[in-house]
């Protein structure tokens, strides 16, 4: 063993500076799920700055400095505080916030958001083909001011909630896709030790539910494209 560590100090040393740059100051995520549909695919890797917010001791959640503050907008990537699964949503409310959905309207501060119809197209939920209408959301002081969302109008859902004001220290998240998403409706809101980092933009992706084509289109997309 300690024949191979002396012949292997510069590979093992570059192993650990690549953790500790994985873990520290940027990462890459695929995609797993529905829940960021229309903006985020299956089969999409995000490259996720982890320097956004805090800078932590590589793999706790202990901060060593704040970096900056989590805007409304972000898409954030966090670890659930009901079962420590890593999740990426919409930071939707800060703290000191008041948020509420009324019929998937979504309040800030009582004020509505704007909605605007982008398209009609199909989606899927556990093999179930699904009408799914994209619209455009407008909400005051939201990074990018407006972005796509989807909604299911044929299926079950938590479409009303709150009024719920955000405590210091913690965020409402959502998912693009409303009405498919495990979010702050399901798991809370999320407390900022919680947070990794601010996904930034797709470095890849590919069709692995289909072909495994490349979505070439894809690569290298800023996720806060102006919509």
């Amino acid at each position: 063993m300690k024949n191979f560590v002396r012949n292997n100090k510069g590979f093992l040393a570059f192993l650990v500076l690549f953790g500790v740059f994985r873990t520290a100051v940027a990462d890459w995520n695929p995609i797993p799920s529905a829940s960021m549909h229309p903006n985020l695919l299956e089969g999409d890797v995000v490259l996720v700055n982890r320097m956004a917010f805090d800078l932590k001791v590589p793999l706790t959640d202990m901060v060593l400095a704040r970096m900056g503050e989590p805007a409304r907008g972000d898409i954030v990537t966090f670890r659930s505080p009901k079962d420590g699964t890593l999740l990426i949503k919409r930071l939707v409310a800060l703290p000191g916030d008041t948020v509420e959905m009324r019929n998937e309207r979504l309040y800030i501060n009582g004020k509505g958001a704007n909605y605007d119809m982008v398209a009609e197209s199909l989606d899927s939920i556990q093999g179930a083909t699904l009408r799914a209408l994209q619209l455009s959301e407008s909400i005051e002081g939201g990074k990018g001011q407006r972005r796509h969302i989807q909604v299911l109008p044929d299926v079950v859902a938590p479409r009303t909630f709150g009024p719920l004001r955000v405590p210091d220290g913690e965020y409402l998240m959502l998912g693009d896709n409303r009405d498919n998403s495990a979010d702050s409706r399901v798991i809370g809101l999320v407390p900022r030790k919680l947070l990794i980092g601010r996904a930034e933009r797709v470095l890849v992706s590919a069709d692995y539910q289909g072909n495994w084509m490349p979505r070439t289109e894809r690569f290298g997309m800023s996720l806060y494209r102006p919509n």
